[in-house]
């Protein structure tokens, strides 16, 4: 596999920790019940092992939601639901405020509106759990192949 050019993303090469660079990053609360859960999903990604002492970098997200009813029944009424939840985050240094990396994702998770109100709301709710780990999955992706192909070992930072 060397050959090919192929590099495991969270391995532990010595020039290449990732996961040593994700312990170090402060995950900045996020508004609101649903911005607590990503929040929450980003913290066991990215610090299993808890909140870094001295944090090298920090990670500030903002989260919005839409929800569009679509599958119209023939007696007018919603019978599937499209919950999209979509996420701009930013990576800055700690010390020094500078912007590392920037980006947007989204993803849409749909759901079944049912004849009873606790059917559905536990169908959004399952929806949304779904929605918000693939959130945090892709921020953590795109975090790692930036600190592979970007970022100096934090033992060398000092």
């Amino acid at each position: 596999m060397g050959g090919c050019g192929f590099r495991p993303l969270y391995g532990t090469a010595p020039d290449r920790d990732v996961l040593s660079h994700f312990a170090a990053i402060d995950v900045r609360p996020i508004p609101h019940r649903r911005g607590q859960q990503l929040r929450n999903e980003l913290l066991d990604r990215l610090t299993p092992r808890g909140r870094p002492g001295r944090p090298v970098y920090a990670l500030v997200v903002r989260l919005s939601e839409r929800t569009q009813e679509l599958a119209v029944a023939r007696d007018a009424l919603a019978t599937r639901a499209n919950l999209r939840l979509s996420v701009r985050f930013t990576l800055t240094n700690s010390s020094s405020g500078e912007t590392l990396l920037s980006g947007q994702t989204m993803t849409i998770s749909s759901y079944n509106l049912l004849d009873s109100e606790f059917a559905t709301l536990s169908a959004e709710n399952d929806a949304r759990a779904r929605a918000v780990q693939q959130l945090a999955e892709d921020i953590r992706t795109r975090l790692g192949v930036y600190f592979v192909d970007r970022s100096p070992p934090i033992a060398a930072r000092g």
